[in-house]
């Protein structure tokens, strides 16, 4: 009989295409992991792997193995989750997608109060963007994530927890004192910086906007909001950032204005995503209605 061990170790290797790291994340000996890959591939009477002194690679065969391997996993995952079920909340760990327009300013809001009310409870983010953490949750890598909407989720299910605008921010030699609202047709939109393609907050940041696309008037080429606050506080333009961040990207830089963006709002959703069939869709509840609680407190 195939065994749940060797599935698990086939994986590790895929995931590592290399024995004895595989080995190691297994916590078991290069010799044991070997032994059960080649007594799995024996029983399957195909080559899951092809290997030699260099390299390993993953056969045709062998992928379609792995891919039927992922989702007997997720399955026996989720059977050890709903053994769970009738303990208390959160005593099983839980994965968590969060992309990097988020984390820096979500979790610091929210975390010391999901660690008052389950001071046991063991949370692993992984920060990511979007596409990559929507597909480990359709793949079961991530119990959930944290995205910014709108956002193609297909086959995946969403728990809104807070609305939010965005907010202009300028160097304040550059803008008026007296400016308390800012609409697109009012905005320079030459000067205007925006984080790098891939992110999907410059996307929600161009929609807000009603622009159809945007190019770059720099030689810059920004990865995080900080970075452009930076740029906005050597008065190298102008920027946008969403509500959430502006106390901690403006809150030391007194040379700076955050303008209100007034253009039809909110201008993007937080969620959290998850399988359709998830078990713990009664914890992730939970949680939602802490961050929802917590930013409506801190926001």
């Amino acid at each position: 009989m195939i065994s749940l061990k060797q599935l698990r170790y086939a994986l590790a290797v895929e995931k590592t295409l290399h024995f004895k790291k595989a080995a190691e994340a297994c916590n078991v000996s290069q010799s044991a992991l070997s032994t059960a890959i080649n007594e799995l591939e024996k029983q399957l009477g195909v080559a899951v792997f092809e290997r030699n002194n260099k390299q390993v690679l993953v056969t045709s065969y062998g992928q379609q193995v792995l891919n039927k391997a992922k989702k007997v996993q997720l399955e026996v995952d989720e059977l050890m989750q709903i053994a769970q079920l009738n303990k208390s909340p959160f005593q099983s760990s839980m994965s968590l997608g969060v992309i990097p327009t988020i984390g820096p300013y979500l979790l610091p809001k929210v975390l010391p109060e999901v660690r008052k009310q389950y001071p046991q409870f063991k949370l692993k983010i992984h920060e990511d963007q979007s596409h990559v953490l929507v597909d480990m949750v359709r793949n079961g890598e991530l119990d959930a994530a944290i995205l910014a909407l709108p956002y193609p989720i297909e086959g995946l299910m969403s728990f809104t927890f807070w609305h939010e605008d965005f907010y202009w921010v300028s160097h304040k030699d550059e803008c008026s004192s007296q400016l308390q609202e800012i609409t697109t047709e009012e905005l320079e939109t030459e000067k205007l910086m925006l984080l790098k393609d891939g992110h999907c907050l410059k996307d929600h940041a161009l929609a807000a906007c009603s622009l159809q696309s945007h190019k770059q008037n720099s030689d810059f080429d920004a990865a995080s909001l900080h970075t452009l606050i930076q740029m906005v506080a050597g008065k190298l333009g102008t920027t946008i950032v969403p509500q959430m961040a502006l106390d901690q990207l403006i809150h030391n830089e007194s040379e700076l204005r955050a303008i209100h963006l007034n253009e039809p709002g909110p201008h993007r959703t937080l969620a959290l995503i998850i399988r359709p069939n998830y078990v713990r869709t009664n914890e992730l509840t939970l949680l939602k209605e802490i961050f929802t609680q917590q930013l409506t407190l801190k926001c």
